[in-house]
C-alpha cells in the first residue's frame, strides 16, 4: 500500500466512531522497516477558522483494521 492511498482514507477512533483526521505523514524506523507513528492532522474545534491545526502521533500498535476507506484505530487513554 502507498502512503498516498493511506492518506485518503479517514482515521476513526473504534471506541466512539469519532473522525480524528486525515494522515500527514509517517515515522519509521529504517533501521529494521518499519512503521512507527502514523501522524494524523487533527480537525480543530472551530474547523481551523482560526487557523489552529494539530497533529497527534498514533502508534501502529493502535491500529486495529485498516479498511478500503477508513482505518480504525483506538486512543490510548492516559491516566491523569
Amino acid at each position: 500500500m502507498l502512503l498516498s492511498e493511506l492518506q485518503t482514507k479517514d482515521i476513526i477512533e473504534i471506541e466512539n466512531g469519532e473522525k480524528i483526521g486525515f494522515i500527514s505523514d509517517l515515522e519509521l524506523d529504517v533501521t529494521v522497516g518499519v512503521i512507527l507513528y502514523l501522524i494524523v492532522t487533527v480537525r480543530g474545534k472551530w474547523f481551523g477558522v482560526f487557523g489552529q491545526q494539530e497533529e497527534v502521533a498514533i502508534s501502529w500498535s493502535q491500529i486495529e483494521k485498516i479498511g478500503t476507506d477508513v482505518i480504525l484505530v483506538r486512543m490510548i487513554k492516559q491516566s491523569t
